[in-house]
């Protein structure tokens, strides 16, 4: 019986040691495979390694302890309960990870690109398992949950090669119309960062209370947006002022009627 029983152990050991090498051979040539495809980053390569390995080596340690004798259907059972609470306690965590995994493999935001997503606008810093961290304008950092991020809509700037830029000028009632049409053409085409295709267009958008209200669209690149938007804006307001072309702001005028008891 001693004999029989140290053979078992003998081949319980065989299984348990041989069957580490293997599984590890196993994670490595998976993780070669999705390596080929370009389609996998650092992070998740390290999460799919650390999950592969691991539940091969629990069938390791199982197919071990069957040699042994060992009623393995009572772990299993075990480990599925486990795994069940586990699971329940954390569930926003897992739902982050998911996400995650979903961002890398499928890249709808990247590092360096400034995206809006969960709830936060900034240029994405990293990019892990649980979360995604942003940069704002003012240096700041934002942690936001992957589940967020996946879970909403998601806006990338930083995606496309050109942005268009939209503005809104309003000139007063009585000022020249084709002079303040002009004026605004000539202001865009002398802009150099203005891509010529599309050209920038000019037209009245609006009749508004208090304005004529005039838009403009102009394609620059997308690292020159908000340097061609606030350059626009302070150039029209220089140049309208040269011109004598009014801005004007919203203003009511008030007409009272004299009544026959006025003054009484």
């Amino acid at each position: 019986m001693i004999t029989e029983f140290l053979i078992k152990v003998a081949i319980a050991l065989a299984i348990f040691f041989i069957g580490k090498k293997v599984a590890r051979w196993i994670t490595d040539f998976s993780l070669q495979s999705l390596n080929k495809t370009g389609q996998i980053d650092k992070t998740l390569e390290t999460f799919l390694s650390s999950v592969i390995y691991g539940i091969l080596l629990v069938v390791v340690i199982l197919s071990a302890l069957g040699q042994l004798g060992v009623q393995t259907t009572s772990f299993i059972a075990i480990l599925g309960a486990v795994g069940l609470a586990v699971g329940l306690a954390f569930q926003s965590t897992l739902s982050n990870i998911s996400a995650g995994v979903m961002i890398i493999i499928f890249k709808p935001i990247k590092v360096g690109e400034f995206v809006e997503a969960g709830g936060a606008s900034g240029v994405v810093e990293e990019i892990n398992i649980f979360n995604t961290m942003m940069k704002t304008g003012d240096n700041k950092i934002i942690i936001v949950a992957n589940s967020r991020v996946i879970g909403g809509n998601i806006t990338n700037y930083s995606r496309k090669e050109t942005r268009r830029v939209d503005t809104v000028f309003g000139i007063g009632y009585d000022d020249d119309l084709k002079l303040a049409k002009e004026t605004l053409i000539e202001i865009l085409n002398n802009d150099e960062r203005i891509l010529k295709e599309p050209e920038p267009f000019v037209a009245v958008s609006e009749l508004a209370d208090s304005s004529v209200n005039f838009v403009t669209r102009a394609w620059v690149k997308s690292e020159d947006y908000w340097a061609v938007k606030f350059d626009t804006i302070e150039k029209v307001k220089l140049t309208f002022d040269e011109k004598n072309i009014s801005i004007p702001y919203p203003q009511m005028d008030i007409h009272m009627n004299k009544s026959e008891n006025d003054g009484k």
